[in-house]
């Protein structure tokens, strides 16, 4: 496999606390029959304790398969390069056993869809608790951290919610009910993939000011996954972006906006509606993403960039420090957009 060169896994200002997540060259590829390309290739990004790392790009980008792979979830036959680290550990190497401790103690995830995550059937109480009572917390004190968890995610009357079936939520509060499962075993790291993408804009503000909060309060770091960018500078601390299976561009949020140095990232703000009385229209993105059928010798934005050169069609850029951050672009240096 074509594995993208990473000189470093993080760029901007140095992070509040120890790694919790350091992904490293991750490459994940099916079988040729299945794909003509990697899903990810060389994928590298780094989440401390408490700072908040967005992961943004159209779907099909790779971004939910790099956020699984950090559970040990991958596609069934794939093969597997690169390191995953969970506070030093390597995902990738763990037994089952290891595997389900990592996933009920480290990490947690919050899912797009809540409805898609509990059992219809089930009481909010038994979804709350099972995971703790299984951890060995006595069924009384699992019951008590369940009211508590629900209330620190805005559920009123916590007590009353445990005896209700998902139907009887709404869907901004299953998503409360989610992320309060997720904190159940006080996780280091939390990784959310597009948890507001269902939800309305109101709704979805809170969603946001919800996880900032708690972010705070715990130090937990938090790997947000969207493809609105307009979002993860609402949230993040430092953004990846990812095309195709690889990361383009890394650097501080406010940078990332200010200059952004690779095109695609350029476009996905161009085509990003404002609310400002002479902010320009939103102006779509060319084409359309690669499939995993595709593999162009060349850069995979190539030929939806309009600053396109004939090398960017026979060379792929290598992910190289600009500024602070980097970019994979033999363009990013001369600050272009679209």
């Amino acid at each position: 496999m074509t594995e993208q060169k990473n000189p470093a896994h993080d760029a901007g200002a140095p992070p509040p606390g120890a790694p919790v997540l350091e992904i490293d060259g991750l490459g994940v590829e099916l079988p040729g029959d299945r794909a003509a390309r990697p899903i990810l290739a060389g994928v590298g990004l780094r989440v401390a304790a408490g700072e908040t790392v967005g992961l943004v790009g159209e779907s099909g980008s790779g971004k939910s398969v790099a956020c699984r792979s950090v559970l040990g979830l991958l596609p069934p036959g794939a093969r597997v390069t690169g390191e995953v680290r969970v506070a030093g550990r390597d995902v990738l190497t763990m037994s089952r056993a290891e595997l389900t401790a990592l996933r009920t103690r480290q990490v947690a995830m919050v899912f797009q869809d809540p409805r898609a995550c509990v059992n219809p059937l089930r009481r909010i109480g038994d979804f709350l608790t099972e995971g703790l009572r299984a951890a060995g917390t006595p069924a009384a004190a699992a019951t008590a951290r369940a009211e508590e968890l629900l209330d620190a995610v805005g559920i009123r009357d916590p007590r009353g919610a445990l005896r209700r079936h998902p139907h009887q939520f709404s869907g901004g509060m299953l998503q409360r009910v989610v992320i309060a499962a997720a904190l159940a075993a006080k996780p280091a790291l939390l990784i959310a993939d597009e948890p507001t993408t269902a939800l309305d804009v109101t709704t979805q503000a809170e969603i946001i000011a919800l996880l900032t909060r708690l972010r705070a309060e715990r130090g937990t770091g938090l790997l947000f996954v969207t493809h609105d960018l307009e979002l993860a500078s609402a949230i993040c601390d430092r953004v990846y972006v990812m095309y195709a299976g690889r990361i383009v561009e890394t650097r501080g949020t406010d940078e990332l906006f200010d200059r952004p140095r690779h095109p695609y990232t350029a476009g996905l703000l161009a085509c990003t509606p404002r609310i400002e009385r002479d902010a320009p229209p939103p102006r779509p993105l060319p084409g359309r993403p690669l499939s995993l059928a595709e593999a162009p010798p060349g850069c995979a934005f190539a030929t939806r960039c309009a600053h396109a050169l004939p090398r960017c069609s026979e060379e792929p850029p290598e992910l190289a420090w600009d500024g602070d951050g980097l970019a994979a672009c033999h363009r990013a240096d001369e600050g272009i957009t679209p």
